[in-house]
Parts: structure tokens; C-alpha cells; sequence
């Protein structure tokens, strides 16, 4: 099965929930981990790959293409000049690495219609031209603003026919506040999709003992 990971918006917590559902993965059988597009790193720098390996130990880590401003990858590749892969090619790839494993998690850039190609492919294309089974998942934020984000990132999948598995709450305070709280209730409710995990904020930071062995408890 492939797992795509999406977000309703950067910086909600994308990589920390791929390499949560890698672990989840991984306890049932072989993971490959895939970043299509990585922006906002130069030739020699970590990427999200790094921080998935770090947390995870999996080393099954493919990335597609490395563009060095931190922007969308249409936006980037035109700024530096390089041919962007189309999401076609994505897809066969990531339905190879789906034939090898027996999971796959792709890991997309920004929000689900973030351009990934010269085409105006996104990743929504990208699973339209997938051949293996696939289901997204979106990552998304707990406090204000999360009901409206999110509820529009699912009308854009279920619009295109794509299925989707469910949401992740990418990083929950310690101390949830009260939009924290009814948001938790609330996106299931409007979107008619579960909430498979909650992870902790600053879970990125965690030693890859600690994060594998607390991963469970997030889906619990």
C-alpha cells in the first residue's frame, strides 16, 4: 500500500507524521520512504529524509528532486533552472518501489496542490497516475484556523475521487487550549474522516528509541 502524505498548509508537521506512519509501517513488514520534491536544501544538506532516518532508522529513503530555495518546487526549479520531473515520472517511480515494499510513504511538498511539475502536475496528479493502491493522509494543525484548511484540503481530494485514510493533529501542545480541544472533536465531525494520530509537539527532537516506542501510543 502507498501512504501519501499531505498537509493542509508548510511547516505543520509533515516529515514527523511520515516518519510516524513509516514506523507504523514497518512493524508489519518492509517501508520505503519517498520525498518527490525536496526544496529550501543545497547539494550537500540534510533534508527530510535525514530527520525521517534520524527519528526512524529506515533506510529505505528515496528523493526525487533537491532544489535549493525554500519555495514550491515549480517556483524553485524556475529560479535555479533546473527540469522538473513530471508527476508521471514520480508515480512510476514510487509504483516500483511499491512492487519491492510492502509499503510505501510519500512524502509531498507544502499543501496538496503545491506545483510539482512544469505541467502544473501537483500531487494530486501524481496518485491519478499511480498503478499500486494508494490512500492519502493530511497532516494538519490543532488550533484556530484548522477546521477551514482542512476541511478544504479534503473537498479537494474527495472533488478529484481520491481516497483518503484520515487526518494527523501534527504537533499537539502539552497544554491544549480550548480550540485545541473542540478542533479534536470538531475535524472529525465536518470532514467525516478520523483522527489516526495526535503527535506531541517537539517530537521531532526525540532520540530514535524514544520516538519509535511512543509512535503506537499516537495512533492508540
Amino acid at each position: 500500500m502507498i501512504t501519501i502524505v499531505t498537509g493542509t498548509d508548510t511547516g505543520v508537521g509533515k516529515t514527523v507524521a511520515t516518519a510516524a506512519l513509516a514506523v507504523r509501517a514497518a512493524a508489519k513488514g518492509t517501508v520505503a520512504v519517498v520525498k518527490p520534491a525536496q526544496t529550501g536544501v543545497g547539494p550537500n544538506d540534510p533534508g527530510d529524509l535525514d530527520d525521517v532516518n534520524r527519528l526512524t532508522g529506515i533506510t529505505a529513503l528515496f528523493e526525487g528532486v533537491r532544489l535549493r530555495d525554500p519555495l514550491a518546487p515549480t517556483t524553485a526549479a524556475r529560479r535555479e533552472g533546473v527540469p522538473l520531473p513530471s508527476a508521471e515520472i514520480h508515480a512510476k517511480s514510487v509504483d516500483g518501489l511499491a512492487a519491492a515494499h510492502d509499503s510505501v510513504i510519500v512524502e509531498g511538498a507544502g499543501g496538496l496542490l503545491v506545483g510539482l511539475d512544469a505541467d502544473g502536475g501537483t500531487l494530486a496528479h501524481l496518485a491519478k497516475h499511480l498503478t499500486q493502491p494508494y490512500t492519502f493522509v493530511i497532516v494538519t494543525r490543532a488550533g484556530l484556523g484548522t477546521l477551514s484548511h482542512t476541511g478544504l484540503t479534503v473537498e479537494a481530494l474527495r472533488a478529484r475521487g481520491l481516497p483518503v485514510e484520515g487526518l494527523i493533529i501534527g504537533s499537539w501542545p502539552a497544554e491544549p487550549e480550548l480550540a485545541d480541544r473542540c478542533n479534536l472533536e470538531d475535524l472529525p465531525a465536518t470532514t467525516g474522516l478520523p483522527v489516526l494520530a495526535r503527535i506531541p509537539a517537539g517530537a521531532g527532537d526525540y532520540d530514535q528509541e524514544t520516538f519509535t516506542k511512543a509512535v503506537p501510543g499516537w495512533f492508540a
